[in-house]
């Protein structure tokens, strides 16, 4: 039950939202089709009773009318074959192609919705870095999100076509079946009781052999999601893999990831064989278990041939409807794993939204100048980095921020740009100032490289010679062919070509204050006087805030404050 409960806390949005109308529609379309097919199937019940029974008295004409065109008989008109295969495949197909479209649809909102919700108020950062419960996101929006869509409405469809069959099937194996009599006790309909006798039996038997797959599935998840996350990694660092000549070691990691995942996966494999053995065995039996109930009537001569393949073939619908369970109990392993998964992404997100108003707050004054306003600093493990302090920093400031490695510097950096969440206090900016965050390691982004350089503005905003300017400012005029190139710029370039990048990123974009942490420390001590030379010359109005260790920069700045002993000093 708390399984059912997870998932519907997950889906019910969806079934609720902006898109319900058309969602509850198709659904309506899905399961009406469904039904049919059920529908179909006892026609075809009927049917295979008079196309026996025409067999066994070598009724020719019978024959080709039952499978051609259609035939008159004591329980009404009979259509062919061919009739009922054309319109059993019709639903089918459109059944299959509804449901699909439906998956597209309520896949596509839940995305969406999970991507806002990740992305808003910095929840991506914030779960991050309280690392709970929230491995491999990734995994979770693209595939997770796909399993949870897909086996819900399979095995939802699936289970209502049981019952319905079920429901549709038990009043012809009841009629079919007669009564039995056992120790001189009558009982009718026995057939629909030894159905669900084998039934229970068999689900029985499924849940103590398979119980353990639930665990395993949600481990395997994981263990197939961190393999693959430490070989995206490997190929992100390559270069420092191979500058330390560590394959040894990225060998012996990967292969310690991999040996959990197929020592899992064997784990796996075993429970599957078990169960496997016995609900193999369990269909097996299905297929000849109806005839042998049922054929003592026909041998004495009460049933026909066409009643006795009707009984078979009802008991095997029933039995099967009852059976849902045994057949589907690995992949409902499966699903409730993935329901987990989904259920604690889903609950890092809410707690990453409630904290959102936690941490160093940023906001906009009418003022000018920044003004940090008793900001306080600490780390996950509630270490204080740095005691309420309140600074104002007048228009045109350019401080530079030093002090030991470890004594709080980016992190302040990280307070300023409102994504630190341990802390308190308040930055605020003027209003309508423009701001823009240089870090250590630029982030890059996926495309061509105008797209890198202005991000994250549009490359749009900005005429070809005012990119091709700021290539030139700093030092990267190489690079202006091949400004439309799609590559991976944050593995093609250095580390101080991409420094170089930010840089030439925040010359178009002209911030009104520009926060760099240490953006400039990949670069020889001449390239790193280029670059500040470059921001000071393009843009004469812009504050900015600097943390770096190198005394050259500091003819650069006319203000200066030292991060020392959880406090900020005048340098």
């Amino acid at each position: 039950m708390a399984a059912l409960r997870e998932a519907w806390r997950l889906a019910a949005p969806y079934w609720r939202g902006e898109d319900r109308v058309r969602a509850w529609l198709l659904l309506a379309a899905v399961v009406a089709l469904n039904l049919s097919l059920v529908a179909m199937s006892v026609l075809l019940s009927y049917w295979n009773r008079e196309f026996f029974n025409a067999l066994q008295a070598r009724d020719e004409a019978a024959f080709w009318a039952l499978l051609l065109t259609w035939r008159e008989g004591e329980a009404g008109v009979m259509p062919g074959f061919v009739g009922i295969a054309i319109l059993y495949i019709l639903i089918a197909v459109y059944q299959l192609y509804l449901r699909q479209a439906l998956q597209i649809r309520w896949r596509s909102w839940v995305t969406e919705r999970q991507l806002s919700a990740w992305l808003a108020g910095r929840a991506y950062y914030r779960i991050a870095l309280a690392q709970a419960g929230t491995d491999n996101p990734d995994q979770r929006i693209a595939e997770d999100i796909r399993l949870f869509v897909d086996d819900t409405l399979t095995l939802g469809l699936g289970l209502m076509r049981s019952v319905v069959s079920l429901f549709s099937f038990i009043f012809v194996l009841w009629a079919l079946s007669g009564p039995l009599e056992v120790l001189g006790i009558s009982i009718p309909g026995y057939m629909v009781w030894v159905a669900l006798l084998y039934a229970l039996v068999g689900t029985w038997v499924a849940h103590l052999i398979g119980r353990r797959l639930t665990g395993l599935n949600f481990a395997q998840q994981k263990a197939e999601a961190d393999f693959r996350f430490s070989l995206m990694r490997l190929r992100e660092n390559a270069e420092g893999v191979a500058l330390h000549g560590g394959e040894a070691e990225e060998k012996a990691s990967l292969s310690a990831r991999f040996q959990a995942l197929m020592k899992n996966w064997w784990a796996i494999m075993i429970a599957t064989k078990q169960l496997t053995f016995f609900t193999s065995g369990y269909t097996q039996a299905a297929l000849v278990f109806p005839i042998i109930v049922a054929s003592p009537g026909y041998f004495a001569g009460r049933t026909q041939l066409g009643e006795l393949t009707q009984t078979a073939g009802a008991f095997g619908e029933v039995q099967g409807a009852l059976s849902w369970f045994v057949d589907n109990y690995a992949r409902l392993t499966e699903w409730r794993a993935t329901v987990e998964r989904l259920t604690g992404f889903t609950t890092a997100l809410d707690v990453a939204a409630r904290a959102a108003d936690s941490g160093v707050q940023v906001g906009r004054h009418p003022g000018e100048g920044l003004d940090l306003q008793a900001v306080t600093l600490a780390l996950p493990d509630g270490r204080v980095l740095l005691n309420p302090t309140t600074e104002h920093l007048a228009p045109g400031t350019r401080l530079l921020i030093s002090g030991a490695s470890g004594s709080g510097k980016s992190t302040l950096f990280r307070a300023m740009a409102g994504i630190w969440p341990y802390g308190a206090g308040r930055v605020s900016l003027p209003q309508g100032a423009r701001v823009l965050f240089l870090p250590q390691r630029p982030y890059l982004p996926l495309g061509t490289l105008r797209h890198a350089l202005c991000y994250p503005a549009s490359s749009a905003d900005f005429t070809e010679e005012t990119i091709l300017a700021a290539l030139r400012s700093v030092g990267l005029e190489a690079l202006a062919p091949r400004l439309d190139e799609e590559q991976a710029w944050a593995q093609r370039l250095s580390g101080g070509e991409q420094q170089r990048v930010a840089v030439a990123r925040a010359l178009l974009i002209r911030p009104d204050w520009l926060f760099l942490d240490e953006a400039t420390a990949s670069l020889d001590p001449d390239s790193e006087t280029r670059l500040y030379t470059a921001l000071e010359r393009e843009l004469p109005g812009t504050s900015w805030v600097s943390i770096a260790h190198r005394e050259s920069v500091a003819r650069f700045h006319n203000a200066r404050l030292v991060l020392s002993g959880h406090a900020l000093r005048a340098g």
